[in-house]
């Protein structure tokens, strides 16, 4: 039987070729740059040639070891990925992300009715409004606020957004609101989430558009931050239901008007058409459709 090349050499090669560098490639590795080297020299004597010209402070690829690394990356691509898959297929984490928001304000206050219910799960939570790339990041399942159209997913609708006025208490009896028009009165609280005042106001109210173009604002880019200045009597909010649960419970937030603003968009779980889902992840999946249905808007 032919005696292989060394493959501690191989992925130390491929990392160097890759970064275009020995520091770089040390770093991902996590070891000294000379080890690097050592490892590169030892492949060298193995094949009998020279893959590296080096510089001070600077090493190059030779034609040879351009050509054993296009040869040689996809095979040890390939070992990468069905390592990770098998490792993967009889993990108990999962990777979950969501909105900031609705990870405070929704998912924080049943994350422990779920790890009772699946205590052998290990749940990885992130927060973001970044859009997750299935591909590259580490993630089984995402929420995402949007229209659901994504031929490329698999999408389950949690909640059907909706558009809700809150306030405090003492501001809606400060600023006298009894009708939707008294809100020429009051301090609107903007959310990049939620920009539907416009809408809400032409459908609610009889003010003009000229007039809620001058109406006094403050933009928020995180609705946790609109909501907290609307508990502060400091505005109005227009925000989903699914983020001001625990302050309309408390009375720290009321809902001065019936009216609400259905929406196109909602919160939807979602994950690759293309993925296998794990008993981990089908069981974190199930779990979230199953509490959405035990607590709609």
């Amino acid at each position: 039987m032919k005696s292989g090349p060394p493959l501690k050499a191989l992925v130390y090669f491929e990392s160097a070729m890759r970064l275009n560098s020995f520091s770089l490639a040390a770093s991902e590795l996590c070891v000294t740059p000379g080890a690097v080297g050592q490892q590169v020299r030892n492949l060298e004597q193995w094949l009998g040639v020279t893959l590296f010209t080096r510089h001070i402070r600077q090493v190059q690829p030779t034609e040879d070891g351009l050509a054993y690394w296009a040869r040689i990356q996809p095979a040890l691509a390939q070992i990468t990925d069905a390592s990770q898959t098998l490792r993967e297929r009889h993990s108990s984490s999962v990777w979950l992300t969501m909105p900031p928001g609705l990870a405070a304000k929704w998912f924080a206050r049943r994350m422990s009715g779920f790890l009772q219910s699946y205590p052998a799960i290990a749940l990885h939570l992130s927060s973001s409004v970044a859009l997750v790339d299935f591909a590259s990041e580490r993630v089984d399942l995402a929420i995402r606020h949007f229209d659901g159209r994504a031929p490329e997913l698999e999408t389950h609708l949690l909640y059907q957004d909706q558009a809700r006025l809150y306030c405090s208490p003492g501001y809606a009896v400060r600023m006298g609101l009894k009708t939707a028009n008294d809100l020429r009165r009051v301090t609107l609280l903007h959310s990049t989430l939620h920009p539907h005042w416009g809408d809400w106001l032409a459908r609610f109210s009889d003010i003009s558009h000229e007039e809620v173009a001058a109406m006094a604002g403050i933009h928020f880019d995180q609705s946790l931050m609109a909501i907290e200045a609307a508990r502060h009597d400091q505005g109005v909010v227009l925000t989903s239901p699914m983020l001001t649960e625990e302050e309309v419970s408390s009375g720290v937030l009321i809902e001065p008007f019936s009216q609400r603003l259905l929406l196109a968009k909602g919160f939807y779980v979602v994950q690759p058409l293309s993925s296998t889902s794990r008993p981990a992840v089908r069981a974190l999946k199930d779990w979230l459709i199953a509490e959405a249905a035990l607590t709609p808007p």
